[in-house]
């Protein structure tokens, strides 16, 4: 098998780059701040997701006047959905809040998740609170059940 090895010296680089306008090369510069932007927004949805990010970012990509792709949006998908318990999905909704506001500057699209999320831990709570009284007084009437009578009535 036949591998050829394709490389641009710093002179042929320089020699591209002359080659393109003074408008052409202040768009390159700001494709290029475009793309570090994106990708380190999209990189701290990333670390922050743990185990809920669905695969890695998609980027949507702007080929530039001197022929490279530069990112200049990008989304990263995130299990959404509730947990198995209330008490599972309270950590879901805490980690997708986290994942959602992770960037430096959220999007209305990550302030609307982060949102979302808050709901769906609120609901989770609320679900807690209410298993929780439910199991207190569950077990408060199997308590005064299992006693012997004898030990609920008090003798001086």
């Amino acid at each position: 098998m036949d591998t050829m090895t394709v490389s641009t010296s710093p002179s042929l680089a320089s020699a591209a780059a002359q080659a393109l306008s003074a408008e052409q090369q202040a768009q390159v510069r700001k494709l290029q701040a475009s793309d570090t932007a994106v990708r380190q927004h999209e990189q701290a949805h990333l670390a922050a997701a743990k185990g809920l990010a669905q695969g890695g970012a998609n980027f949507q990509l702007q080929k530039g006047p001197d022929g490279k792709q530069y990112a200049v949006g990008g989304e990263v998908s995130i299990d959404t959905s509730p947990g198995n318990t209330p008490e599972e999905t309270l950590l879901k909704a805490r980690i997708i809040q986290a994942a959602a506001l992770a960037p430096v500057d959220p999007s209305g699209q990550d302030r609307a998740v982060a949102a979302a999320a808050q709901a769906m831990e609120l609901q989770a709570q609320t679900e807690i609170s209410l298993q929780s009284a439910t199991e207190k007084k569950l077990a408060k009437q199997y308590q005064a059940d299992e006693l012997p009578k004898t030990l609920l009535s008090t003798t001086a």
